[in-house]
């Protein structure tokens, strides 16, 4: 089964109802699976009047309770180029050629940006956009899942 038919039953179920699909191909299966709703946990009740309790009431200690700032996040603006499928992410044809992209590199639609390995068959991932190869969030040879972002197109 070749990228493009991977993508057309990408597309399929996300245009149906369907949450899950399986194709068997000869020795090769492919699932696609979606949530159509991110899933969300409420506490309960008890924890939350709890939680308001404890924010009403002033510390009783007079030693100053050092603040900690959350890890900031960076802020990724552009297209994000995503795995269509879970494997191993090689940025070239073969370890002792060029990389097929690189930062600051000019790209168009159909360009190939990398290659992911999955069940024994590589597939090229082609540049679904044109502009700019603004990031590369991947190494060479690391696992990657399925929409996981690769590369960041500005």
């Amino acid at each position: 089964m070749d990228i493009r038919s991977i993508r057309k039953l990408i597309e399929i179920v996300e245009e149906s109802d369907i949450a899950e699909i399986e194709i068997k191909e000869g020795e090769h299966t492919v699932r696609i699976t979606r949530n159509k709703e991110p899933i969300i946990m409420h506490a309960p009740a008890m924890q939350q009047t709890y939680q308001a309790q404890q924010m009403q009431s002033p510390p009783t200690s007079s030693v100053p309770i050092p603040e900690t700032a959350a890890p900031a996040t960076p802020i990724i603006s552009g297209e994000a180029i995503t795995s269509p499928m879970v494997g191993t992410f090689y940025a070239a044809p073969s370890p002792d050629a060029p990389a097929f992209a690189q930062v600051g590199q000019k790209i168009n639609v159909g360009d190939t940006l990398c290659i992911i390995e999955a069940m024994k068959i590589m597939n090229p991932i082609e540049a679904e956009v044109s502009g700019t190869i603004k990031q590369i969030l991947v190494s060479n040879a690391d696992p990657v899942e399925y929409g996981q972002t690769l590369f960041i197109i500005e």
